[in-house]
């Protein structure tokens, strides 16, 4: 398998990156690598990692990067040399099997979107993280990709949301929630109510297991596997996730430390302070893939590190195995007939 990376678009720069995909080939032995980036500073790392020999990595020098200050649509465009255009390019011609970039989201949801092409039936492609919670894990989709969605992109994002969920996670029937203001199928702004109708009838046709809106408090008790919304509402349920996961790990941290007493306390229930950090921390993913593009996407988190970048190509890796983009082909082409057959005959 290879996995084509954009090296330049982290905040951490390219050391970071490279480091990341130097460690994952130790623990994926078909695993190859693309390093998409300046030649000349990926060389120097590679070195540095004791590396530079190793035949599963390839170096594709470029002269451009594509930074957060740019147009994200016109970037890819104009930046024909910058690394995030030349790795997408690198897929369109079959070079690789998945992308990896923490870079710009807008520059990588763009330029997948112009240069490897939506789904067809695949209106608006979805950023889709994973949340830790009570009963394992749930998909929160979208979470900033789109800010502003109709109730066909939120029955588009659950389909998408659940086969994903049962190829990846192997469950047989993912629970699908929307995320919304309050229980009852009347709550939320026009468009929500319209996303309830649509998503309880896609539940009664055997498309989705939909449990209903799922008020805020609820996400962390695990109400659902998959938690459907808009981009601005799950990006900030994402950020305030990734902010509480900090806050309880430095709380706790600072109980246990006040004195001896409770020192020796803390030595005591370590593995399950360890296991807790570890659930919480973002690095363990790695990334969201891009959900509604031909190829596989994954956008790595801004400060991807070694370890939260070796997450995301472990999340690249597994995504490539699942086969999942076939299913939602399929799953999308049916919705998308049956949502023109709607709109002809004007319901």
């Amino acid at each position: 398998m290879k996995i084509v990376i954009d090296v330049m678009g982290s905040d951490n720069g390219p050391e970071a990156i490279v480091a990341g995909a130097v460690s994952s080939l130790a623990e994926f032995p078909d695993l190859e690598v693309v390093l998409v980036g300046d030649g000349g500073r990926i060389n120097d790392i590679l070195k540095k990692e004791k590396a530079e020999n190793e035949k599963r990595i390839t170096v594709f020098p470029t002269t451009e990067v594509i930074d957060m200050h740019d147009s994200p649509s016109r970037a890819v465009l104009q930046k024909k040399d910058s690394s995030l255009a030349v790795a997408l390019n690198i897929m369109k011609d079959g070079g690789g099997d998945a992308l990896l970039s923490a870079g710009s989201t807008g520059a990588v949801l763009a330029g997948s979107t112009f240069v490897l092409k939506r789904i067809k039936g695949i209106r608006r492609p979805a950023l889709a993280p994973s949340l830790p919670t009570k009963s394992g894990r749930s998909l929160l989709i979208d979470c900033g990709a789109n800010v502003v969605c109709s109730a066909e992109d939120l029955l588009l994002f659950a389909l998408m949301g659940s086969c994903y969920m049962k190829k990846q996670f192997n469950m047989s029937s993912p629970r699908v929630g929307l995320i919304n203001n309050g229980a009852e199928d009347s709550k939320g702004t026009p468009m929500h109510v319209e996303a309830y109708k649509m998503l309880k009838k896609a539940g009664e046709t055997g498309e989705i297991n939909f449990v209903g809106n799922v008020e805020g408090r609820d996400i962390a008790m695990g109400a659902a596997d998959v938690l459907v919304c808009d981009g601005f509402t799950g990006n900030i349920v994402l950020k305030t996730y990734e902010g509480l996961g900090l806050y309880l790990v430095s709380i706790l941290k600072s109980i246990f430390m006040k004195n001896i007493v409770t020192k020796l306390s803390a030595l005591g229930v370590s593995s399950g302070l360890k296991e807790l950090k570890k659930t919480m921390d973002y690095k363990e993913i790695g990334g969201a893939p891009l959900l509604g593009i031909t190829k596989p996407v994954i956008k790595a988190h801004g400060s991807s590190d070694p370890a939260a970048t070796k997450g995301a190509i472990r999340q690249a890796y597994n995504f490539v195995r699942g086969g999942f983009i076939e299913e939602i082909a399929q799953t999308a082409a049916k919705i998308e007939a049956s949502l023109e057959e709607k709109e002809k005959s004007g319901e």
